[in-house]
């Protein structure tokens, strides 16, 4: 009964854990998108001005929406046309992050 418990106990703590970490990621992923990527791409994904004229590409445009999260990942990892790379400055399960965030953009 006491072993019981404590496997009850640990997937408590388990989940209460993962619980409390998925909203922060997601809040770290959006903030990392503020600071990293809306400048071109737009608060909502959809290119700024200036980003557009750089070639920055609409996140819903069927073009994008139609690649993998590994050819975004790929593209963010090392960039593309005048996009910079972000190997050396974000991790990759931060650019794992923002490709699911941007998914989210409407």
């Amino acid at each position: 009964m006491k072993k019981v418990f404590q496997v009850a106990m640990i997937i408590a703590i388990a989940a209460l854990v993962i619980s409390v970490a998925v909203p922060v990621q997601a809040e770290d992923a959006a903030a990392l998108y503020k600071t990293k990527c809306a400048a071109c791409h737009g608060a909502d994904g959809k290119a700024s001005k200036a980003g557009s004229t750089m070639g920055a590409k609409d996140f819903q445009s069927p073009e994008i929406a139609k690649k993998t999260d590994a050819q975004l990942i790929e593209t963010t990892t090392k960039g593309k046309g005048k996009m910079p790379p972000f190997e050396n400055k974000l991790t990759a399960d931060q650019i794992k992050d923002l490709v699911k965030f941007i998914r989210t953009l409407k």
